[in-house]
């Protein structure tokens, strides 16, 4: 299976020589096309640094980041917006959809911005918006829609322009529980019909649940690793709390 992300040796310090604080110490991982990979730690553990690195909002420190054999690391500052919108797709815990769009505006914008003709955006839009259930509601703003419509949407926008890499940075952090498995069963759903790679931190192990392997992080190091199989659902993550347990996290938010 192809490797899409693959992480070498990476680290991450904040600070200076006499004040050095370590995010990210030496990991080294892949995710294969078609994944739908967890990270998991404590609050402190380096998974939001880890991820922000990946995505391209910080840089790492030393080692290589590689998404479809392309290092990041090494891309210029003025070329990483571009790379951006053209290879990541990105699920935000509040959705970020703009209200003055109407949701065609909305999963259409991150092709708009890349001057694809308006003939193609379209066909693109609708494409996705059936694969997602939200066809009929194309020509209506955010706010006149519900709360899993919007989810469906920005689901939607982040895999328009299929993206090699989706990243997901605790995304049922804000959501009722309701909401949460929704979302949580779209993202599944996008992983196993539409074959997207998907990269998601989360502290909570019935998000991780949904997902077909979990790397634990343990103060910037790669504590264990799981990968779920033949396993139910049910059995994974019990799995996970296991783990957690090992790693001494706070299970008061687990679900």
């Amino acid at each position: 299976m192809k490797q899409i992300l693959r992480i070498e040796h990476m680290e991450k310090y904040y600070g200076n020589k006499n004040n050095i604080t370590k995010a990210i110490a030496d990991i080294s991982f892949h995710v294969c096309k078609g994944e739908f990979v967890g990270i998991m730690g404590a609050s402190g553990s380096g998974k939001t640094t880890l991820l922000n690195c990946i995505s391209t909002i910080d840089t790492p420190s030393a080692g290589h980041i590689f998404l479809d054999d392309v290092d990041i690391t090494e891309i210029k500052e003025k070329e990483i917006a571009k790379f951006r919108r053209e290879n990541l797709g990105f699920i935000f815990q509040d959705f970020n959809l703009l209200d003055t769009l109407t949701i065609h505006e909305n999963i259409a914008f991150a092709l708009t911005i890349n001057h694809i003709a308006s003939e193609k955006i379209d066909k693109q839009v609708l494409s996705v918006a059936k694969q997602l259930g939200i066809e009929s509601i194309l020509n209506k703003f955010p706010y006149e829609v519900s709360g899993g419509q919007k989810q469906r949407c920005a689901c939607a926008r982040a895999i328009i322009n299929s993206p090699k890499l989706l990243l997901a940075d605790e995304p049922t952090g804000a959501l009722d529980s309701r909401s949460s498995q929704m979302l949580l069963d779209i993202l599944q759903s996008m992983n196993n019909e539409l074959n997207a790679t998907i990269l998601m931190v989360t502290h909570d192990a019935f998000a991780a649940s949904y997902t077909k392997r979990v790397l634990f992080l343990q103060d910037g190091h790669i504590f264990n690793e799981i990968i779920r199989g033949e396993k139910t659902r049910k059995q994974f993550f019990n799995e996970i709390l296991d783990v957690l347990a090992l790693l001494g996290g706070d299970l008061s938010n687990v679900r």
